[in-house]
Parts: structure tokens; C-alpha cells; sequence
């Protein structure tokens, strides 16, 4: 009867989610994100690091406690102090300038499952490239209560627990140009310092790396492209997204010549992956435009490139996949340099096949 009465227990147990945020000055955007998370969590905690605008006002006004920290330069140590104030079963981990899209229920039911194991989230950001465009990336953001982070900036949460990926789909608007305006100079001042603490983190030349591509320092992007590249870290999940990033600065740059060298290093690495084949088309491109005389040789490799995209399709789960790079974007690109070799009808069904709803 003890056995019967345990088992029943445990089935009944229940666990708390909590939703923890650090901010500072987020007025705009910090409604968005606890309107759409509130109905599923127990528990919003709001840590605020130094606002002069409503942020504290707006936090407790959508049912969030509100906690406060002085801001020390470093990312995980306001984090892990959001989450002690939390103190929950589970995390959710969001910043202010994301929301939840999809996946409320999948929440909701974390509160009858153990949490021993960390989940990733589907993380969708917004960028402009001259029109909106979205990249998709996965990021372990839900968290046992034990769970803590480390890392002075582009902080990960350390923890030998499996991750599995949950149907949980988060935007996020924080590459756009008024928000990148807001933000520059502030992670390229606690990079240098993380990497003056570690100089041979191949991680932190990564995000290096992005953190000048995004302002369009092509020349300080492969400096931390290139860095990485050295550093022997072509296992890790990000590799895929800086093999395309690197080609794209390379080309920027006019270094040709490298860019190739490293495309033909990578081809049976990336072999899955649009986003480096759909950049590798727009280097033989950039070749071709800028050396005519080997513009019909190029042709058919970069007609080549973008086929492979297509045959790969889209790949969200791979980190930074671009949407439509496995599908309509590649198909535009076919398209013109079918066009511009006599296959008109061609480019007119690959149009048709494709075409955005």
C-alpha cells in the first residue's frame, strides 16, 4: 500500500517555471515579452540593472517581481543573480527584446515534468540585409533551478545534463539596425575584456567575429573568423554559421584568393549546410563580376552552389540557418544566371516551384 501511495505522489508532483529577465532601459519591448509568456509560467522575475526609464514600472505592472543588481560588465553574473532571486524548478531564460511566438502548452506541461534535463528553445531573429530577413538558431534557454551560467558576455549555462530541443518558438528583434545602434560599442568592450581573460577561447572569436559583421567591419569579422579558424573548432555546433560568415567577409573584402582556399577546405564539412553553399555561390559570383575573363568558367560552379542549396533545403536546425536559403532565395539567384545563359523557361518554372505564398 506504501508502494501505491508513493507512486501516486509522484505522479501528482508538480514543479514551478519561473520566466527570468535581466534588463536595462527596455520600456519598449519588455510588455511584449511578459503579456506573451505570463499565461503559461508561475512566476515572472524581472532583474533590473540599472534602468532611468519605466522598466521597473512596466515590469510590475504585468505581474512581474521586480529584483535589482548593479551592473558589473558582466552578463553571467547578473544572469545567475536573476536566477537565485528566481529560485524555481525550472527557468525559462528570455531577454527583453524577445517574445514567445509558439509553444505556450509545451510550458505549461514542464510543470509535471522532472527537471533533469536542459531544453533548447527555437530562437527566430529578425535582421535587415535591405529587406527583413530571418535566421534561425537553437539555444538551450530552459533551465533546472541548479542550473547557472558563466562567461562575461554571450554567457553559457554550464551543466553536464542531456539537452533536448522542445517545440518552443521565441522571436527576436534585436539585430535590427535601431537596436544595434543602441547597443554598439558595448559587446566589443566586454569582448576584449573576456578575451583578455581567455585569448585562446575559439567561442569568443566567434562572436567576435559576428559582433563586427553586424556593423559591417568586414576586416575585424575575419580578423575573429580566422582567429577561431586557428584555434582548431571546426566540431563545434557554430562552425556552420561562421564558415558562411567568413566567405561572406572574405568576399566583402576583395580577398578571393583566401576565401576559395577556405570554401575548398570546408566543402565536406558544410556539406549540409544552404547557408555555406548559397555564400560560396555569391563568392564565384563576386570572382566572376570582378574578373570577367573567368566569368564562363565560374559560371557553372556558381550554378552548381546554388543547385546544391536547393537540394540540401532549409535547414533550421542548423545554428544561423537563414530562411530561404534552401529554397526561394537560392531559386532567385538560379533563376538570374539561368536567364543569363539561355534557359529562360527554366528559370521561369524554378520561379513557379518556389514562389513565396
Amino acid at each position: 500500500m506504501a508502494d501505491v501511495t508513493a507512486t501516486q505522489h509522484a505522479a501528482q508532483e508538480t514543479w514551478r517555471l519561473a520566466l527570468v529577465v535581466i534588463a536595462r532601459d527596455e520600456a519598449a519591448h519588455l510588455e511584449r515579452l511578459l503579456l506573451s509568456v505570463k499565461p503559461w509560467v508561475d512566476e515572472m522575475l524581472v532583474l533590473d540593472t540599472g534602468s532611468v526609464d519605466a522598466t521597473p514600472a512596466i515590469a510590475l505592472a504585468c505581474g512581474a517581481r521586480l529584483a535589482r543588481f548593479s551592473w558589473c560588465d558582466d552578463f553571467s553574473a547578473a544572469r545567475n543573480a536573476a536566477l537565485a532571486a528566481a529560485a524555481a524548478d525550472w527557468h525559462l531564460v528570455l531577454d527583453a527584446d524577445e517574445w514567445l511566438i509558439a509553444g505556450g502548452e509545451l510550458l505549461q506541461s514542464l510543470k509535471q515534468r522532472r527537471p533533469d534535463f536542459v531544453g533548447s528553445i527555437e530562437l527566430l531573429d529578425a535582421f535587415d540585409d535591405g529587406e527583413i530577413r530571418h535566421a534561425r538558431s537553437r539555444l538551450s534557454r530552459v533551465l533546472p533551478g541548479h542550473v547557472r551560467y558563466q562567461g562575461r558576455i554571450h554567457e553559457q549555462p554550464q551543466h553536464s545534463l542531456p539537452i533536448l530541443p522542445l517545440a518552443l518558438e521565441v522571436g527576436h528583434d534585436g539585430y535590427l539596425p535601431e537596436r544595434l545602434a543602441l547597443k554598439r560599442g558595448r559587446n566589443e568592450a566586454l569582448l576584449k575584456l573576456a578575451l583578455q581573460q581567455k585569448p585562446n577561447d575559439a567561442y569568443l572569436w566567434y562572436q567576435w567575429g559576428k559582433n563586427c559583421a553586424v556593423y559591417d567591419d568586414h576586416a575585424g569579422a575575419e580578423q575573429g573568423f580566422a582567429r577561431a579558424a586557428q584555434l582548431d573548432a571546426a566540431t563545434q555546433p557554430w562552425w556552420l554559421d561562421l564558415a558562411a560568415r567568413r566567405l561572406f567577409a572574405l568576399k566583402q573584402l576583395k580577398q578571393h584568393e583566401a576565401a576559395m582556399q577556405f570554401a575548398e577546405s570546408q566543402l565536406q564539412i558544410c556539406r549540409e549546410s544552404p547557408d555555406f553553399f548559397f555564400a560560396l555561390g555569391d563568392l564565384l559570383l563576386d570572382c566572376a563580376a570582378d574578373d570577367p575573363a573567368q566569368g564562363e568558367a565560374l559560371l557553372p560552379l556558381i550554378e552548381d552552389a546554388w543547385r546544391r542549396c536547393l537540394e540540401i533545403g532549409e535547414r533550421p536546425d542548423l545554428s544561423g540557418a537563414v530562411q530561404g536559403r534552401g529554397s526561394h532565395l537560392a531559386a532567385h539567384n538560379l533563376a538570374l544566371v539561368l536567364e543569363g545563359t539561355g534557359r529562360p523557361e527554366e528559370a521561369q518554372a524554378l520561379r513557379q516551384a518556389y514562389a513565396q505564398s
